[in-house]
This record gives C-alpha cells, structure tokens and sequence, in this order.
C-alpha cells in the first residue's frame, strides 16, 4: 500500500492557532517536507515534534517532489509545511500534489490558517465573489497581461506583495484599474494586526510617505457591474447605428438577430432600432 501525503496548515503568526490535528499528525509521519527547515524547526520544537524534515521550496519543487512521491509509493506517510498558512496556496506544493494525483497517492489536507482567507473576511468588502492573484508575476509582459485582466475582474481580488515592492505594486494597480477601495491587512493574526480601508489614492499617498513594513494582503474592490455596463453602453454608443450593425453582420449574424444584439447592447428596445433604420435613416431617429 502507498502512503499518504497530508497537507498541514501552520500558523500565519499566532501559533495559538496550530490544530491538535496537525500537532498529532506531525508527531506520527515518517518525514516531514517542509518549505524552510530552518524556520520549521522553531515550530516544530514548540510543539516538543521531534519527526525528521527534509526541504521542500521553488528552487527543488520538481526533483524533490520526484523524490517524495517515490518514498509516498514505498509506503511513507509524509507531512507537507510551509513557513505559514496552508500547502498549495501560492506556494510550491501544488507540483507535489499533482505527482501524487497521477500517481493515485493518496492526498488530504488538514484545514487551518491560510492569509488570503483572513484578510477577505477582515475587509470588510463583498466575500460572496472573490478570486486570489497571490504574487503578481515578475516577468513585466506577464504582469502588464494580468493586470489588464484584473481590470475587468467583477469579483473582490486578494493579492500578496512584500514590502519593498508594496508602493510599486500600488501605482501600478491605481494606474491600470483606477482608484477602487482597498483593505490594507498585515501582521495577521499578530499582536500588532492592522486592517486600514482605504482605497488605492489614499494607500498611495500614505505609503510614499511611511515605509512598508512586513508582509501584505492588499483586498481590492472589484470593477462594479453597473459601471462596466455603463462604459459598454457609451462605448457602443459612439459608434452610429449602421457601424454596430455591420459589426455583427460581418460576423455572420442574422440581421434580426444583429438587431436585437445592437439594442441590447445599447440599452434600448429592439423597435426603436428597428425603427430607426427601417424608417429613420433620415437621421431624425439617430439614437
């Protein structure tokens, strides 16, 4: 029978927040794979779990995740940590889970601590929706393409950032998205846990003057429904009838259908369109 990787969230700061499950469930494992040893072993020692640890980090994700699944298969039950908050969320573990699925290695995961989810309930913005970005990417082109999509996100977005790279991050967004509330969260779940809404003007103008410090989870407002069809309304309508018609129509939609899809896309009735170039090309009806 193979083993069993189990994914054991570590506390984000508070260590009053380890479960007794994964206490447990360190102390009976045959290794523990964790992200930084060196940081892993003061919890570890805290919690008197004496299991052997190996390394686990971005730098040897592959051959290491190579290596792991070989003991799983050999029968060893392996603990997965990371230096705070839960395995696979921004974080390396996601290859090694992945070798394990096509493996058929048994995979489960033991709930706790994870920042992301933290800061969203803290915010105080919509939680019915959201998506996480964790670290924008460093490559720029890459960057530029995704912060163009989150341009249009409807859902509330998390996202990471270290502090000296917080006010660079922030002018990016502002310039891309606009100016949109923001929750500011960092030092979660510590003694000095702050949580400032703002928006990204007033995160801008503060932290230009006041240095970052500690690790972020910036909550942004997403882009507003009724806004973006506003925008979509005023962009259609810049353009006459006939141009949004043979938009369509170039397309290969049917004309009744282009004509329906022009109203729609300008907020109006599919007569009024209907009307006005069937009877109304004259300009007196120009909408």
């Amino acid at each position: 029978m193979t083993g069993t990787l189990f994914l054991c969230a570590t506390p984000i700061g508070n260590l009053g927040d380890m479960t007794p499950r994964v206490v447990e469930t360190l102390k009976v494992v045959d290794l523990i794979a964790a992200e930084d040893t060196r940081n892993s072993i003061k919890l570890l020692n805290h919690f008197n779990i004496h299991t052997p640890m190996t390394s686990y980090h971005e730098y040897n994700k592959v051959e290491k995740a190579k290596q792991l699944t070989a003991l799983l298969l050999e029968g060893k039950n392996i603990a997965l940590i990371t230096d705070a908050g839960t395995p696979a969320i921004s974080d390396p573990g996601e290859v090694l889970v992945r070798m394990c699925r096509e493996r058929e290695i048994t995979v489960t995961s033991l709930p706790g601590p994870a920042a992301c989810i933290t800061a969203l309930t803290l915010s105080g913005l919509s939680t019915r929706r959201f998506c996480f970005e964790g670290f924008l990417p460093a490559d720029k082109k890459e960057r530029r393409a995704v912060l163009e999509e989150l341009k249009e996100e409807s859902r509330t977005m998390v996202l990471y950032e270290a502090p000296h790279h917080l006010v660079h991050t922030l002018e990016e967004l502002f310039e891309v998205l606009g100016d949109r509330k923001l929750a500011v969260c960092r030092e979660l779940t510590k003694r000095y846990e702050t949580v400032v809404s703002t928006t990204l003007s007033g995160a801008l103008a503060h932290y230009r003057e006041n240095a970052p410090r500690g690790e972020y989870v910036l909550v942004l407002e997403g882009r507003s429904l009724a806004h973006k069809r506003e925008e979509e309304i005023a962009q259609w309508q810049s353009m006459s009838i006939e141009e949004h018609m043979s938009f369509y129509l170039t397309k290969g939609m049917e004309r009744k259908e282009a004509m329906k899809q022009v109203a729609k896309d300008r907020g109006v009735g599919k007569r009024e369109i209907y009307q006005y170039l069937e009877c109304g090309k004259n300009g007196e009806n120009q909408l």
